[in-house]
C-alpha cells in the first residue's frame, strides 16, 4: 500500500434535496481536504445558491473541468451541468433528476478510469432521475449495470452498515407482492457468500457470523404462517453450511431485533427492504450508511433520502454523509490489505509422510 491521498468523488444528488446542504456542512471541515483529495460532481451555481439561502460558512472550490486535474489540499468541484440549472428547494423536478444523473454518470466513468478511488453518493429521486439512460429502481441497479462487463459481470448486494450493524438484502427495490416469488433457495445461498465475501474483503472480518431472518411472521411458525422457511430458508441455510460459511437462522426480525440479539454476529441477511431498513435505521440513527458490496469499485451513501420537507432550510444535518465518506476510504483500505495478503500466499511447506519416516530411520 503507498501513502498518496485517497481521491474521494462525491456526487450531488438530486439538486432540489438536501444533498448540497449535507455537502457543504460536512466540508466545512477543512481538515477533510487535509487527509483527502475531494472532487465533488455537481454545480458551483447550486453550491453558491444553498450556501448564500441558508447563510452557511463559505466552502472554497477549486474548479477543474475532470478529476484528473483535482489538487490536494483543496476542495475540487467538476461542474456536470450548466449555469442555467434551475434551482428550486423541496419541488421534484425532471431537471433536478437529470442533474443527479450527470453527476453520477461523470463520477462511475471516473473512478472506472482511475482517476477517483471511492465514490460517495448524494440522495437521488428515483422518479425524476428516469430517462433513456437510467432505467432502475435506484443507485445498488443502476451501478451493478454500470460496473459489469462481458469478462466480469457484477453482482450488487446492498448493505446497510455502521460500525456495529451490518444489515444486507436478499432482495431490495421491488414490490412486497413480489418478494415471497423472488426469494428463492439459490439467491438467498448466493446472498449469503456475497454477505460473506464482503464482510472479510470490505470489513476485515476473518470468520464472521451471519444471521438469516425469516420471511413470515415467528419464523413461520412450523408451517402455519407460511412455508418459505421449510421449503427454502432452511435448506438454503444448510447449503451455506455446507460450504463452510457460518450461517444460522431463521430468525423472526421483530424479536430478533428487539432482544438485541442482533449484536452477536457480524453480518445480517433481511429477505426484503424494509424487513432490514426499518430496525436499521432504528438502531443506526444519524450513522447509517449504504454500502453497495459486489462491485469492482467502493461506492456509499448516507441512509437517507433527498429530504424535500427540509431542503434549503438548515435542519438537514451531514452526519451520515461523513459516515459515508470515512466508511468508504476503511473500505477501501481494506480491500487494498485483503488483496496484498491474498495476492501472494505463502506456499504450503510440507514433507510427506513415508520420506520423514525413512529419515527418522536413518538417524
Amino acid at each position: 500500500m503507498n501513502n498518496r491521498k485517497i481521491r474521494v468523488g462525491i456526487t450531488h444528488g438530486d439538486t432540489n434535496g438536501i444533498g448540497y446542504e449535507v455537502i457543504l456542512k460536512m466540508l466545512e471541515d477543512e481538515r477533510l481536504a487535509e487527509m483527502y483529495t475531494i472532487i465533488v460532481y455537481g454545480s458551483g451555481k447550486a453550491a453558491a445558491f444553498y450556501r448564500k439561502a441558508m447563510n452557511l460558512p463559505a466552502v472554497q472550490f477549486n474548479r477543474v473541468d475532470s478529476a484528473a486535474d483535482a489538487r490536494d489540499g483543496v476542495f475540487n468541484i467538476v461542474n456536470v451541468v450548466g449555469e442555467d440549472l434551475k434551482i428550486e428547494p423541496g419541488v421534484p423536478s425532471r431537471e433536478a433528476g437529470a442533474a443527479a444523473l450527470a453527476a453520477l454518470e461523470t463520477a462511475v466513468a471516473d473512478i472506472r478510469r482511475g482517476d477517483i478511488d471511492v465514490m460517495v453518493t448524494a440522495p437521488i429521486n428515483k422518479h425524476t432521475i428516469q430517462s433513456d439512460t437510467f432505467a432502475f429502481p435506484g443507485h445498488t441497479e443502476y451501478l451493478e449495470a454500470a460496473a459489469a462487463d462481458d469478462e466480469n459481470p457484477a453482482k450488487a448486494l446492498m448493505v446497510l452498515c455502521n460500525d456495529n450493524v451490518r444489515v444486507a438484502l436478499v432482495t431490495a427495490h421491488m414490490p412486497l407482492s413480489a418478494v415471497p416469488g423472488a426469494v428463492t433457495r439459490e439467491l438467498v445461498v448466493e446472498r449469503i457468500e456475497q454477505l460473506d465475501r464482503s464482510l472479510r474483503r470490505d470489513f476485515g472480518i476473518q470468520a464472521p457470523r451471519i444471521a438469516v431472518l425469516s420471511l413470515n411472521p415467528h419464523a413461520g411458525e412450523n408451517g402455519l404462517l407460511g412455508k418459505e422457511e421449510e421449503e427454502t430458508i432452511i435448506p438454503a441455510i444448510a447449503d451455506a453450511r455446507e460450504r463452510k460459511l457460518l450461517a444460522f437462522g431463521p430468525y423472526a426480525s421483530d424479536g430478533f431485533f428487539g432482544s438485541g440479539n442482533y449484536a452477536a454476529f457480524d453480518g445480517i441477511l433481511a429477505m426484503y427492504h424494509d424487513q432490514g431498513l426499518t430496525p436499521f435505521k432504528t438502531i443506526a440513527m444519524d450513522s447509517g450508511v449504504n454500502f453497495t458490496a459486489g462491485l469492482p469499485f467502493v461506492r456509499t451513501s448516507p441512509d437517507h433520502g433527498t429530504g424535500y420537507d427540509i431542503a434549503g432550510k438548515g435542519l438537514a444535518q451531514p452526519d451520515s454523509l461523513r459516515s459515508a465518506l470515512y466508511m468508504a476510504v476503511d473500505i477501501y483500505r481494506h480491500r487494498e490489505a485483503y488483496e496484498e495478503a491474498y495476492r501472494r500466499p505463502l506456499r504450503r511447506q510440507h514433507v510427506e509422510k513415508d520420506k520423514s519416516d525413512r529419515a527418522d530411520k536413518n538417524e
